[in-house]
């Protein structure tokens, strides 16, 4: 079984800055690609930021140039650095990693909540 715990989350004002993580443990094979998705009350979940085995990323257009996602891929981490937050990146956000299978797995969740 595999466990996806992220940590980091809470509440800051607008142009803050916040970093999550998440560590995946558990029977772990080949993790392909790690990243964090969100979703805001009332809204579908959407992708934020991803990263491949080879450190490759991709980013939502509304998060480029203010979060940065890394990796430790020795210890199954992956972080999420989020910096000039706004009241719109209030969500609850999801650390997420697909591996071999291919298999998705997901994480309970943590809050973000920006607001002044």
């Amino acid at each position: 079984q595999v466990q996806l715990v992220e940590s980091g989350g809470g509440l800051v004002q607008p142009g803050e800055s916040l970093t999550l993580s998440c560590v995946a443990s558990g029977r772990l094979f080949v993790i392909y690609k790690m990243g964090w998705y969100r979703q805001a009350p009332g809204k579908e979940r959407e992708v934020v930021a991803r990263i491949s085995l080879g450190g490759s990323t991709d980013y939502a257009d509304s998060v480029k140039g203010r979060f940065t996602i890394s990796r430790d891929g020795a210890k199954n981490t992956v972080f999420l650095q989020m910096n000039s937050l706004r009241p719109e990146d209030t969500a609850v956000y999801y650390c997420w990693h697909i591996s071999y299978g291919p298999v998705e797995h997901w994480g309970q969740g943590t809050q973000v909540t920006v607001s002044s």
